[in-house]
This record gives structure tokens, C-alpha cells and sequence, in this order.
């Protein structure tokens, strides 16, 4: 039985119009007026502040936020950010429709605040304590909740003290040498498919041929390699997790399994559960990694609770403690920290309380020893398989730390996402942020700046107190940084002001990029600017000149200091206790990490006035948003960025799978390139390994010529944006919600988005949008999956990220061709890689992923709707083989679309009849 309804107002606004329910429960439908002046003169009870801020148009907007309220009484558990998706997590029935949600929040608060008398409620312990300190923060609920709490008998545990501290641990030893028989791996398929599970074939002989990955390698820096493409639905997780756990049991070995997005990570834990299904073994065995920007810093979280945040921010920073004494791991990206919490509060706080400078001083901080960071990093070395991103992975590889061996094999999910990767990991740029943070990295705080942050002489006063040279060292650095571009940078630069020589480089670079810059005014061709770093002028040369004197002044002490501490290291003070020691470590990783990028940026610096290198792009930019400059520099770019993985990551390794859905674009893997495996060998490097990779591709057994069909539009004019958003709607309309519409342009995105989201509520199809809802991507999506009903805009993110089996996802619509932005690396990559032939392979790359959205289960059916009269023949073949492809006006798609959403329409309702 529900508890009874709190006697309380609450407000509910939505495309269709907005309630307010009153203290005794009666609802009207209101004007925006009307209710922002009611909610201006009482706080009303509502569901995501900060979106019903921007549906009345009314940012200022506080109340009662039965999210914070949800994110303080269950830190840590998931749930999605509506009516239905907190009625389903607190058990109360949902409300029925549009004018029922404002008198369901009273009903949904009583509910979750009568679980705080439940004996079994699992996150009392701490609850007390972080009460005290939100009413002190004037918490709007602390009133309301704090008559249901009772002082502890005894001194409960709070954030700090029920962390448990991580354990040193052996290196793991260099796994056995084995052969893994593939009946073997065949027998443990079935037993991790389950009993009475349908075999498939394909995944059989996809995890057989995987097991060769696993086979002692012949010679040095030639590791066993298979390149494998799994058509959807094979089942290639499982399809690779068999033969790897078969290794794992023989070689007592360990397995780096390693993707792009994080939405595999999550799922790929969640699989390896059938290998583990203990619990508290599948934490010892398995491990998610993420580079430490993504983790809680337990010093930037004490420092925002002792007072270094205030006001809004200051409750953001108690909530999170809660969630960090219940977290798994402490991710705030991606792992079970709400994605929709940072939102509430508007400013993003959470990225203060990352390590997203680089400025972890290690041994040196209290909390070291229960560090999230530092826990997952030595959990990792101990693990049989590390879950890690493609960045991550490469960086490990680049520069080697966190002790023990690395895992001998590696296998890469979501392997056409390699090269994108490696074009991040690889590159260089000398930029005013990045000049900035190394600034910042070796001075620290400056003026009036606040907060823990040290520079070198602080992090390092111990080793300066006994090492002359080290401290002379320190002191040299310290002077050469102050050449690096400080506080105002961007202002002194549009001024023409610029002061130190990195500056009067920017400010060179500045000049040229708009005196050549061809700027088209055009919204599709981007707010930034460049040029090509090619016959520069001499205003340009001389600063680039004095810059490099300058940064060979900051690398010269900073490779000093490097030696310095690698002598401690070897010959130890006695001074030099473990924790000492753990600090040396850190920072020699730390300045390992500078020393690195000076010495790119050497190199870039070469490059202006002398002679272009073949294997990279050199390109000068002035970074924009929405027409405002944010950062300006010089580029540098791998033209093949396969090539660094071939060399740093594959050659190491003693066996490497790479594997995905799309691979190779266009069925048959016949393209213009080749033919067969040629775009594949370009995108993932394999074509610079010397021989012995071997390929493999399993057709999806989805029968797509039933499943699917494909519709190319013929009558919406390109830059036609009323045509554009008209068509979105009546497609949506009539397939009665569960479509993904994808843009190229955020502005495009917008522009639609404001012209059809009232329309479509009207019918009871909700419409969600990245960069417009205040929501980040992962939440958006779990509205998406979780309602039938709702559609969803988006960007690249959701082209390749987006995991909706079932009716939730019925329609994929593309506003038009995924041309290639026309930017000079673009260009220069064109003209290496075969001309028109490396644009038609990007763009049937990204049409297949957009198409693989479509199908996830073998009862899944949909439409991919492409809005271009222009579609060319040639990329026909990014869709799966037999799929049904018609050219048809808007009119005729519209009715094709709602002939086979017939029963999906009939369950959309109107939330209210128009006035």
C-alpha cells in the first residue's frame, strides 16, 4: 500500500503545457506566468529542477528536487530521470499521463521518504552525518527529512572511514605458455550461453578462430593477430570471453579487453559476470579502467567539503560524498554516479572534483592509500581481465607505469573506433591551454587563484631540501615557465598585447590564421578557423624562433630533475620511506608526461620555416564555439595514425584480436580501395604489421531483407530547414515515437528540435535532444530505452554509442549524407588514401554504424530513413546485404513508415486535446 500523499505543492511543465498540483492535490493547467510566479512565491515539488527550468523558461527556478532527494537516500543506484523510471525504482505506480505527474510527485516524495523507516534499508549508515551537514548548506529537504532520522547510538561511519584502504601486491608473473584446444573453447561457449540456449554457429566458429589470438607467438614483435569482423548478433562478446577465460584457467595469464565507448565497458563487465558469478570474485577478477580524469579525487572532494564550494555547489559536493561511500569504483563518468546528478546544478562541479590537471601528488595526500585511482590501477595489475578504453590503452602502452607486467594480450572491441583513437592519443599541439596547464603544472597557484593545487617546489620541497642539483633544477624550471602563457592570455591575444614568447607565437599564429583562413560563413563549415603551416611569413618564423629557445629552457631543467630523481630511486636516502618513494614515482610519471610534450612541441616548432615532414600534418587554428574564440596554436597530426598503434601497441603484445560489426564498409568488403580486407588493414594499422595477420569475417545472422528496409527521401532540399524539421515530425508521427534522428550540425539539431518538440508532445511522443536538454548523453538514452513512445536527437555520439534493442528503437533518420568536414587533414589524408575512394570509406562507415542502431535482436524490426534526393549508388553498399532499398517522395515514406507501425501508433495517445 502507497503511503498517503505529502501535503505539499508540486509543479510538472513539458513541451505540452504545465500542472501544478496544490497542497491538497488538486491539478489545473496553468500558464508559464502564472506558474512562475507561483513557484517564485512557494518551492514547489518537482522532478529535475533544471529541466523544468528551461521548459518554463525560467532558469533561476529552486524547489523540491525529488532527484537530490533520490541521489541522497540511494547513492549509487540507478535510475532513470522520470516519472516512470522513479516509480518503477521506488515501487509506486506510475502516473498515467501528462496531467497526472504534478499530483504523483507528493504521492512518489511520501514513498521515498517512508523508506527511510525501513530497517532494511541499505545506505542508512552515513545518512546521518551528511544531514547535519546539508542543513547547515540549507538544504531544501533537510526539514523534511530530518524528523524521520535518529541520532546514532554510536559514532557512525562516514565517507572517510568506511573506504577501505588497497593493498600492496606481487608482481603477477609472465603467464605459461599454452595451447588451448578448441573443443575446449567450444564446450566453455555452451556453458556460458547456458543450457538450453539456441547454438549458433557463427559464434562457435568466431570463438574458435579467436582462440588463435592465444597461441605462443612465432617471433619477436610479431604477435599472433586476427582481424575479425562479427556481423551484429553473433554474439562476439561471448564469442571472445570463451577462449579467453579457457587461457586464463591454463596460463594463469590475463586478458586487456579494450573499447571506445563507455557504454561497452558497462556491458562488457556485466557479461563477464557469467565467467565470475560470484560477486566478490567478479570484483578481484575483472576491472574497469579509465583514465584517471574520470575518477573521484578524495583531496579535491575534502576541499570542496571544507568549504571550496559554496552556495549550489557546496550540496553537489555532499550528495557525491554519499554517493562516494557507496560507490563500486569510484567512476564519475560512465560508472554508477548518476549521469543526470552534475546536471541539477547546472555548472558542471564535478569536473573540480576529477583530477583533470594532471595535479595528484600521490604519497603526499592523506587519502592515498583509499584512492579510487590508485585502487583501480593496482586492482588492474592483479586482475584476468582489465576492461580499459582505447585511449587508455595506448597510453599504458606509450608510457609504462602502474608495475607488473601488461597483459600479453590484447583484444580491441569496437576496433573501427582505433583509428580515431590513435589520432587523439598521437597528435600534438601547442595551444594557449595547453601552454596554460604546464604552466600551472610547474608554478602552481598564482595571484589570487585558490585551492590545493602545488607546484613543483612544493611537491617536491623534501627532494630539494637534500638534492642541490635537483633544487637548482626546480628553480631553473620555475623561471622558464613563466614564458608560458598565464591568466588572460585570450584577451592580451585579441588586444594585440601578447607578453612572454609563447604568447607573441600565439598572437603570430592568430594573424595568420585570418589573413588566410578561408572563412565561408557558412554554419556547416564550422566556427573554428585554420590554415595550412606552409610558407609562413616572417612574423610568424622569428616568434616561433624565440618560442622554441623558450621551451628548450623549461625542458632542459625538467630532464634534469628527471635524472635527479631517477638517481634517488636507485641509490635511496634514508629518508626515502615508502611513501617518499611512491611520491618520487609520481612524479617522475608526471614529469615523464611533460617532458614528453615539450619535446612535441619542439618538433611542431622545427616544422615553421623548415621542412615539412611526410608522415604528419601541420596546420595552424583558432579554436571557436558559437563564435567566440576558446584557444589558439599550432596542430600536428599523425597522416597515418595507425602507424603509432602497429609500433607501440600490436609489436609488444603476444597476441592481438581486433574486432567489430563494420570493419570493412560495405557488404562483401568490395570497395574502391581494394577490394576485401584493404580498409579494414587501413583503419586498424594491421597493414603495418610484417605478415601473419590473419582475417575473419561472420555474417550477421539477422535476416535483414525481412527485418529492415532502407528509405532514401527524394524531395527534401539540401538547407531546406522547415522541409527538414517537417519531415522529422511526420516521420516520428508516424511511426509513433522510438526514432533516432542524427545530424552533422548541432545547429541543424537545435533548429529542428525547437520547431517540432511542442508538435510531437501534443501527441504524446516525447522528444529528447543532446545539446539542448540539459541532460548528459548516457541519461538521454536510458529516457530513450526506457519509453517507447520518446525519440531522440543527437549527433555522433549517438551514431555509434546508442544500444536500444527492442520496440524502443523502430526508426533511424538521417538528415543527409555524413559528408567528411573539409578540414586540411581531412584533405591531406584524402589525397594519400585514394582520393573520393577514402571519402566513400568514411561515409559508408558511419552509415553502418548509423544502420547497425536499427537491428540489436533477432525480433527487432526498423526503418532507416535517409533525408538526400542525392544519395549516391556507390554507398549502397554501407547496408547489410538483401536489405530493401527504396527512393520515394516524403509522402509515400510517410505512410510506408506508419503502414508498418500500425499497432505502435494505436497506443500513442494525445496528452491533451488542442486548444
Amino acid at each position: 500500500m502507497s503511503p498517503a500523499s505529502l501535503p505539499l505543492p508540486a509543479i510538472h511543465a513539458s513541451h505540452v503545457g504545465i500542472w501544478i498540483a496544490d497542497a491538497q492535490g488538486r491539478v489545473q493547467r496553468v500558464g508559464r506566468g502564472e506558474a512562475i510566479a507561483a513557484v517564485a512565491a512557494t518551492p514547489h515539488l518537482l522532478l529535475n529542477a533544471t529541466l523544468t527550468g528551461d521548459r518554463l523558461g525560467y532558469p533561476e527556478l529552486s524547489g523540491l528536487d525529488l532527484l537530490e532527494l533520490f541521489a541522497f537516500l540511494y547513492p549509487a543506484r540507478f535510475a532513470v530521470p522520470t516519472p516512470a523510471g522513479i516509480a518503477a525504482t521506488i515501487g509506486v505506480s506510475p502516473p498515467k499521463a501528462e496531467e497526472d505527474i504534478a499530483a504523483f510527485l507528493p504521492q512518489a516524495t511520501a514513498a521515498m521518504l517512508a523508506g527511510i523507516d525501513d530497517p532494511a534499508w541499505p545506505e542508512r549508515e552515513g545518512t546521518w552525518h551528511g544531514l547535519q551537514a546539508l542543513a547547515r548548506q540549507r538544504w531544501p529537504w533537510a526539514p523534511l527529512v530530518q524528523p524521520r532520522l535518529t541520532t546514532p547510538d554510536a559514532h557512525e561511519r562516514w565517507l572517510f572511514a568506511r573506504l577501505p584502504e588497497w593493498e600492496e601486491a606481487p608482481p603477477r608473473p609472465a603467464p605459461r605458455q599454452v595451447r588451448i584446444n578448441p573443443d575446449d573453447v567450444t564446450a566453455r561457449l555452451d556453458r556460458l550461453t547456458g543450457d538450453g540456449a539456441e547454438r549458433r554457429p557463427g559464434q562457435q566458429d568466431y570463438a574458435r578462430a579467436t582462440a588463435a589470438i592465444f597461441e605462443p607467438r612465432e617471433r619477436k614483435d610479431a604477435p599472433q593477430m586476427l582481424v575479425a569482423e562479427a556481423g551484429t548478433g553473433i554474439g562476439k562478446t561471448l564469442g571472445y570471453l570463451a577462449p579467453a577465460k579457457q587461457w586464463i584457467e591454463q596460463s594463469a595469464g590475463s586478458v586487456c579487453i579494450s573499447t571506445f565507448t563507455k557504454a561497452l565497458q558497462r556491458q562488457l563487465s556485466r557479461e563477464t559476470e557469467r565467467l565470475y558469478p560470484d560477486a566478490a570474485t567478479h570484483r578481484e577478477k575483472v576491472v574497469v579502467r579509465k583514465g584517471r580524469e574520470n575518477y573521484l579525487c578524495l583531496l579535491n572532494l575534502e576541499d570542496a567539503l571544507q568549504g571550496g564550494f559554496s552556495g549550489r555547489a557546496a550540496i553537489l559536493a555532499q550528495l557525491v560524498a554519499r554517493w562516494a561511500a557507496y560507490t563500486r569504483d569510484g567512476d564519475m563518468v560512465g560508472g554508477d554516479l548518476p549521469g543526470w546528478l552534475p546536471a541539477l546544478f547546472r555548472r558542471n562541479g564535478t569536473t573540480a572534483l576529477t583530477d583533470r590537471r594532471g595535479e595528484c601528488i600521490y604519497a603526499g595526500c592523506p587519502h592515498f592509500r583509499k584512492c579510487f585511482i590508485e585502487r583501480s590501477a593496482r586492482a588492474a595489475t592483479q586482475a584476468d581481465i582489465v576492461i580499459a578504453n582505447h585511449a587508455l590503452t595506448m597510453v599504458q602502452a606509450a608510457r609504462p607505469r602502474d608495475g607488473g607486467a601488461p597483459a600479453t594480450r590484447l583484444i580491441f572491441d569496437e576496433g573501427h573506433h582505433l583509428w580515431d583513437a590513435a589520432d587523439s592519443m598521437f597528435a600534438a599541439a601547442l595551444t594557449g591551454q595547453e601552454a596554460v596547464e604546464i604552466r600551472r603544472w610547474v608554478l602552481g597557484p598564482e595571484g589570487k587563484s585558490r585551492g590545493r593545487r602545488r607546484g613543483l617546489a612544493a611537491r617536491l620541497a623534501d627532494v630539494a631540501s637534500y638534492d642541490e642539483a635537483g633544487e637548482r633544477a626546480i628553480q631553473a624550471a620555475i623561471a622558464a615557465a613563466t614564458e608560458l602563457p598565464g591568466d588572460g592570455w585570450l584577451s592580451r591575444l585579441s588586444e594585440n598585447d601578447p607578453w612572454g614568447a609563447i604568447e607573441r607565437l600565439l598572437a603570430a599564429v592568430r594573424g595568420q590564421v585570418y589573413a588566410r583562413a578561408v572563412n565561408t560563413r557558412t554554419a556547416d563549415a564550422g566556427y573554428g578557423l585554420e590554415t595550412e603551416l606552409a610558407d609562413p611569413d616572417a612574423v610568424l618564423v622569428t616568434a616561433a624562433a624565440a618560442a622554441s629557445d623558450a621551451v628548450e629552457a623549461l625542458l632542459r631543467p625538467l630532464l634534469a630533475l628527471g635524472k635527479r630523481l631517477d638517481a634517488l630511486v636507485d641509490d635511496p636516502p634514508d629518508w626515502l620511506d615508502g611513501q617518499a618513494r611512491a611520491r618520487v614515482d609520481g612524479a617522475r610519471h608526471s614529469l615523464g608526461t611533460r617532458v614528453d610534450t615539450l619535446g612535441g612541441w619542439l618538433s611542431l616548432l622545427g616544422r615553421v620555416g623548415g621542412p615539412a615532414n611526410p608522415d604528419f600534418v601541420d596546420w595552424l587554428a583558432i579554436d571557436r564555439y558559437d563564435g567566440r574564440e576558446f584557444d589558439t596554436g599550432l596542430h600536428r597530426h599523425w597522416l597515418d595514425p595507425a602507424r603509432p598503434i602497429a609500433e607501440i601497441v600490436y609489436r609488444p603484445a603476444q597476441g592481438v584480436l581486433v574486432t567489430s560489426a563494420t570493419l570493412r564498409s560495405g557488404h562483401g568488403g568490395q570497395n574502391a580501395l581494394g577490394g576485401g580486407w584493404t580498409e579494414a588493414d587501413i583503419r586498424t594499422g594491421a597493414r603495418h604489421m610484417d605478415g601473419g595477420v590473419q582475417h575473419l569475417a561472420v555474417p550477421s545472422p539477422f535476416d535483414y531483407a525481412r527485418q529492415s528496409e532502407v528509405l532514401i527521401v527524394t524531395d527534401i532540399a539540401r538547407g531546406d530547414l522547415p522541409a527538414l524539421a517537417g519531415a522529422y515530425s511526420r516521420l516520428i508521427e508516424a511511426s509513433g515515437g522510438g526514432a533516432l534522428g542524427l545530424f552533422s550540425a548541432i545547429r541543424r539539431l537545435r533548429i529542428v528540435h525547437a520547431r517540432i518538440a511542442d508538435r510531437l508532445a501534443r501527441a504524446g511522443l516525447p522528444l529528447y535532444a543532446q545539446h539542448v536538454d540539459p541532460l548528459d548523453t548516457g541519461t538521454l538514452v536510458d529516457i530513450f530505452r526506457a519509453d517507447p513512445h520518446a525519440s531522440l536527437l543527437g549527433t555522433d555520439a549517438l551514431r555509434d554509442g546508442v544500444d536500444v534493442p527492442g520496440e524502443s528503437l523502430r526508426q533511424v533518420i538521417m538528415e543527409g549524407v555524413p559528408w567528411p568536414r573539409p578540414t586540411i587533414l581531412h584533405a591531406a589524408r584524402r589525397a594519400a588514401q585514394g582520393g573520393s575512394a577514402y571519402d566513400d570509406m568514411v561515409i559508408r562507415g558511419r552509415i553502418g554504424q548509423a544502420f547497425g542502431r536499427l537491428i540489436r535482436r533477432a525480433d527487432d524490426f526498423g526503418q532507416f530513413v535517409m533525408l538526400s534526393p542525392s544519395f549516391p549508388s556507390r554507398l549502397l553498399s554501407a547496408f547489410p546485404e538483401g536489405t530493401p532499398i527504396r527512393r520515394l517522395p516524403l509522402d509515400v515514406a510517410v505512410n510506408h513508415v506508419a503502414a508498418a507501425n500500425i499497432e505502435r501508433r494505436k497506443s500513442a495517445f494525445p496528452a491533451f486535446s488542442p486548444s
